[in-house]
């Protein structure tokens, strides 16, 4: 009986314990359902909490946070919790204690929540992190990166630790969420061979990840930003997965992707086309300004005038309730449209003003910008926000921002430039790259034009020791790619005048660092400073013929522009190669790019007939109608030019295309948007012409021809070389103030007929922009002109502004030889 008795105690006990050793804790917190529940449970059971109660909790608060909406989330409420510092200090005693997972996701969790870098809780997690770093799971060392990247540890030894470990174990990274996430963490740290790596491992698991993670393919383009390199193959994919989940995308992940990818300059007829309608739909569904904000910025430079004015009415009913950082958002925006609603403009300059104390000092630049390039009227703010931006330029150290405060305060008006600010200039001038200096070359510049006499000496030092740094940044540049990133924003008289002769040396210094992958950065900045350099643009085709297989499509337009807008001659292969490339992804280009691409072509006299029948399709053309709704309006102005442009080189040079001329009206509109002022070189070829022909009537002025080319002189010679008087005379406008204006001298572009054996002659004046900036060589678009002229039968005589401007021509009656020679010489030969 006693051993029986003794045996049923003892299994009473053993049953007993194992309800007791159930984790009645952990059953408790996996059936919370709110925080409010897991701050409970936490309250009630201190005692008892492990390393794994607290890991679960924490992460249970920022899943029930994570799942809320961005406006209904109480990150704030939380962390002021009472039991959730009872859970930071028990995490912290209880480190040593924590597996490796434990570890990397109680950091994240709790970061998630804002906790303070500086607190010791955070520290010591980081610190044991490291510790562990080299046997951390690949999905720990992931989520260890972003934690690094929020405490802005993304430049630390510890990040390049994971790097290198990134590095040697790139080939076993399956996720591509673990993948993508460590590439945006350590993107400042990869070196030029490990980002192609990341860039071909991101391509390969891109295709197996799962399309319904948008995620995956929006970090891959962040890495790209951050990196500053375009690859367009693995764009067009990341692109794709995107369109895929348009309909799930809010405003948030909306607007970040459109800022990557103007960002990268990456344009997408079909994201364009989808992102719109979405954003309509988001802001008719909107409530609350953080949401309206974002959407407003994203949708006002790509909407109609009438989704434009419904926006600003929303905007004005809703100023009052803006954050600061709000405010300045739409006021930006509202410069992006060049907006004149001048009652929300004041309205949201009221709100900023109330709460220029909070702003950063590139923001209160970036406003004052804003109100500068609106053409905005109150003399008493713009004192205040010049005042603000002198107090903050005397305690500024950082470059970028001495730069940016610079150029803002030269466009206020000032009786003189503080000391404070010169002395803030010259300091950093020595930190700086090539395109800060060159905008504090040209504030200088500014100050010294509207300073009195006794400022001129400092500004005149100040301006020589910036030229003296760009030189030495020149001269000392050993590698392309960054210069070329340097140069990509340098512009203006000062750069031009100053540097642009060293800039070439150094180009030409490093011709054997030509690459196909930086060959359009190359080719852009060549374009935009016109410079034509034989050497260079030599190289560029060489190497473009030899990897022209390796260049993605998307690019061809960047690396023809030089070739086609300077007149510079290139083998055949060159632009056949190129146009070969083009037919072959013709499905695959934005229709405003294949625009630019066909006059691109045209210009440099090749008419693809494939490309030229694609664009000239209806159905094309329905395509680009649609596209230039969603683009902004600088960009669908000149697209709609150029497709002018290329229709009436199609209809004069190749007329077997039967491709109809639709420009008519368009031409007629855009003649009568103004007037342009004729100079005093085109008065005095004017006063010489009526002298050599016999007289006014027999030279018009303004002519308008048949596919609106306008002639600055016309004159029609009989076949003895005499000229022909008009009906009636042809004189230039004058204005009541005295100026002197090009009239046309008919809207009709019809023609009379002319006697047998008479000549149209077509009299052009070139001035400099018909020539490379640096030499005397016609640019693609006068010889264009010349070539359509001849087709409409005119003899064209052309003068050149450096010859009739010269000393051998400084005599009325040397300017009437030169006439004479160029009208009558060409005709009798």
């Amino acid at each position: 009986m006693f051993r029986l008795r003794c045996g049923s105690s003892f299994l009473r006990r053993l049953l007993h314990g194992g309800t007791v050793n159930r984790d009645q804790v952990m059953q408790q917190l996996q059936v919370c359902a709110a925080e409010d529940q897991v701050l409970d449970v936490v309250g009630k059971n201190k005692a008892k909490l492990t390393v794994n109660h607290v890991s679960t909790a924490v992460g249970m608060l920022f899943q029930f946070q994570r799942e809320k909406p961005q406006k209904l989330r109480t990150l704030k409420v939380i962390r002021c919790h009472p039991q959730f510092l009872t859970l930071r200090v028990l995490a912290e005693n209880k480190i040593a204690l924590m597996d490796d997972l434990t570890l990397v996701d109680t950091l994240y969790s709790f970061l998630r929540f804002n906790v303070d870098g500086h607190d010791s809780l955070v520290q010591q997690l980081v610190s044991e992190a490291w510790l562990r770093i080299d046997r951390l799971p690949m999905e720990s060392l992931s989520k260890f990166s972003i934690c690094l990247n929020d405490l802005q540890l993304q430049n630390s030894p510890l990040m390049g630790h994971i790097t290198s470990i990134v590095d040697q174990s790139l080939s076993y990274i399956d996720d591509g969420r673990i993948l993508t996430s460590l590439m945006v963490s350590m993107s400042s740290l990869v070196s030029p061979r490990l980002q192609d790596a990341l860039i071909s491992r991101a391509e390969e698991l891109l295709d197996t990840m799962d399309p319904a993670k948008f995620n995956n393919p929006r970090r891959i383009v962040q890495f790209m930003r951050n990196i500053k390199r375009s690859y367009r193959p693995l764009l067009d994919k990341c692109n794709k997965i995107i369109l895929m989940n348009m309909s799930n995308l809010d405003a948030e992940n909306i607007c970040m992707i459109m800022g990557l990818y103007q960002g990268l300059q990456f344009n997408s007829c079909d994201f364009s086309l989808a992102v719109k309608p979405r954003l309509i739909e988001l802001i008719d569904s909107s409530t609350d300004p953080h949401s309206f904000t974002k959407l407003f910025v994203a949708l006002a430079p790509m909407a109609s005038q009438e989704i434009r004015d419904g926006l600003e009415n929303t905007a004005l009913l809703l100023a009052d309730e803006l954050t600061p950082h709000q405010a300045l958002a739409l006021a930006e925006a509202l410069q992006v449209i060049q907006s004149r609603n001048i009652s929300l403009l004041k309205k949201i300059t009221s709100v900023i003003r109330r709460n220029l104390h909070v702003y950063k000092p590139v923001e209160v630049a970036r406003f004052t910008q804003v109100l500068f390039h609106l053409k905005y009227r109150n003399p008493e703010i713009f004192a205040k926000l010049r005042q603000i931006l002198v107090e903050f330029m005397a305690c500024s150290v950082v470059p970028y921002e001495v730069t940016m405060l610079t150029r803002v305060l030269s466009l206020l008006p000032c009786q003189r430039v503080e000391e404070s600010v010169i002395s803030r200039v010259t300091a950093v001038v020595t930190q700086c790259k090539l395109n800060d200096l060159n905008t504090m070359s040209i504030s200088v510049a500014k100050w010294l034009h509207n300073e009195p006499s006794y400022r001129h000496n400092t500004l005149l030092l100040l301006l020589k020791t910036l030229n003296r740094c760009v030189r030495e940044r020149l001269q000392k540049a050993e590698r392309l790619e960054p210069l070329l990133e340097e140069l990509k924003y340098t512009s203006g008289e000062w750069f031009e005048e100053m540097l642009l002769d060293e800039t070439m040396v150094t180009l030409k210094r490093m011709m054997d660092q030509i690459h196909w992958t930086n060959v359009p950065a190359l080719c852009l900045f060549l374009t935009k400073i016109d410079h034509i350099c034989p050497p260079l643009l030599d190289r560029i085709a060489t190497v473009a013929i030899k990897d022209i297989d390796k260049i993605h499509y998307r690019e061809i337009h960047a690396i023809l522009l030089p070739f086609s807008v300077m007149n510079y001659d290139t083998p055949d292969e060159f632009y056949d190669g190129f146009i070969q490339c083009v037919t072959a992804h013709i499905s695959s280009f934005e229709p405003h790019m294949l625009v630019h691409l066909g006059y691109t072509f045209a210009l440099a006299d090749y008419f693809p007939e494939e490309i030229v029948r694609e664009i000239f399709s209806i159905e094309f053309l329905g395509k680009l109608d649609a596209e230039l709704e969603t683009l902004p309006d600088n960009v669908t102005m000149r697209t709609r030019l150029r497709l002018m442009e290329l229709n009436r080189a199609v209809c004069l040079e190749c007329p077997e295309y039967q491709v109809p001329w639709f420009h008519e009206n368009y031409c007629q509109q855009f003649q009568k948007q103004g007037k342009v002022t004729a100079s005093s070189m085109q008065q005095q070829i004017h006063k010489m012409l009526c002298e050599v022909l016999g007289g006014i009537n027999c030279v018009r002025v303004a002519v308008v021809t048949p596919y609106f080319y306008t002639v600055d002189f016309e004159c029609v010679l009989d076949k003895h070389l005499q000229p022909l008087p008009y009906s009636g005379p042809s004189t230039l406008q004058v204005s009541d103030r005295g100026k002197v204006y090009w009239g046309t001298s008919s809207e009709d572009t019809t023609w009379d007929v002319l006697t047998p054996g008479a000549q149209r002659v077509a009299v052009n004046f070139l001035d400099s922009k018909s020539f490379c900036k640096n030499s005397q060589h016609l640019r693609g678009d006068a010889l264009m002109k010349k070539r359509h002229l001849e087709i409409l039968g005119y003899l064209v005589v052309q003068v050149p502004h450096f010859e009739w401007n010269s000393m051998e021509l400084s005599t009325p009656n040397a300017w009437k030889e030169y006439l004479k020679k160029n009208l009558f010489g060409k005709l009798s030969s």
